[in-house]
């Protein structure tokens, strides 16, 4: 059964306290006990808590062994960042020559069973998808989030960020790339889209899921193109819109903005209670078609 299906009735503020702890904004106990006041109405921890934590095992639409893609690990150099990256790289078996490429950017807590699947799902549509573990250096995700939160949490962004120019470096000039490149990401993923279509030359095209800005004179540097996906109830990463939109009109950028009602952060991510299989499945038909656009 997946997440969406549930019959609960979970209340709005079960998912702004989810929100809050999956970005550090509380601990897993205080997030429990707040969940705990819900117990009226047939709603116990147990249950709510199964339907808004992940479950990686209904991440999976496109399977590892599906034979119209090949799936592999690549190391990189990243010398800005820890010296060397890795990331989980899919390819489209039935290509003949080079193909666009997408680097996929995962959130706060490594390279977890959801994205990779992002990646698949990319290279079924005939891209080369590429999705980096920004926690290679400490060992790699570590199978589950609140382990790979803590981790990614220790490690210094800065490095992070460039971690990932590298391996936007690496997808233009790899022998399967035609040497168009677009980034999708979500949450800090998000945030990185952002930052990459900030810098000249990095990305042809960007399409950040609920992610904020790049930070500081970046900002002026968007020209796009670039797709925004937010979730309506994501009242964290929309307060930052207003000032991002402004910037965009004022740089004359290549934009487009789409607010998904009703949804919350996390939307697209089908292994939690927070997935919208119809504005999921919308926001996901925009973005290749958006990125068959702008890569060819």
């Amino acid at each position: 059964m997946k997440p969406q299906d549930t019959p609960l009735h979970i209340p709005q503020e079960a998912f702004d306290w989810y929100d809050e702890y999956a970005h550090g904004g509380i601990d897993r106990r205080t997030f429990m006990a707040r969940l705990s006041t819900l117990a009226v109405a047939g709603l116990t921890i147990g249950s709510v808590s199964s339907a808004l934590l992940p479950n990686y095992a209904l991440a999976e639409q496109v399977s590892f062994n599906d034979a119209a893609i090949n799936a592999s690990y690549l190391e990189f150099d990243s010398p800005q960042g820890y010296g060397s990256g890795r990331g989980y790289l899919v390819a489209p078996t039935g290509a003949t020559g080079a193909v666009p490429a997408v680097l996929v950017v995962h959130e706060n807590r490594g390279l977890n069973p959801y994205i990779k699947d992002v990646a698949r799902r990319l290279a079924n549509q005939g891209y080369l998808a590429f999705a980096p573990d920004a926690l290679h250096t400490l060992g790699g995700y570590p199978g589950n989030d609140d382990e790979g939160r803590a981790m990614q949490k220790s490690l210094d962004r800065g490095k992070i960020e460039h971690d990932f120019m590298a391996a936007a470096r690496l997808l233009r000039t790899h022998a399967s790339s035609s040497g168009k490149v677009g980034v999708v990401g979500f949450c800090f993923g998000g945030y990185i889209s952002n930052l990459l279509a900030a810098q000249a030359g990095m990305v042809d095209a960007a399409v950040p899921f609920y992610g904020t800005p790049a930070q500081g004179d970046l900002v002026n540097q968007v020209s796009g193109p670039l797709m925004l996906q937010f979730a309506e109830l994501d009242k964290r990463v929309n307060a930052s819109w207003p000032d991002y939109e402004a910037a965009l009109k004022a740089n004359g950028a290549d934009y487009q903005a789409y607010i998904y009602p009703g949804v919350n952060h996390g939307f697209h991510n089908d292994s939690t209670g927070r997935y919208d299989k119809a504005q999921a499945d919308l926001a996901w038909e925009r973005t290749i078609a958006f990125f068959k656009k702008h890569l060819g």
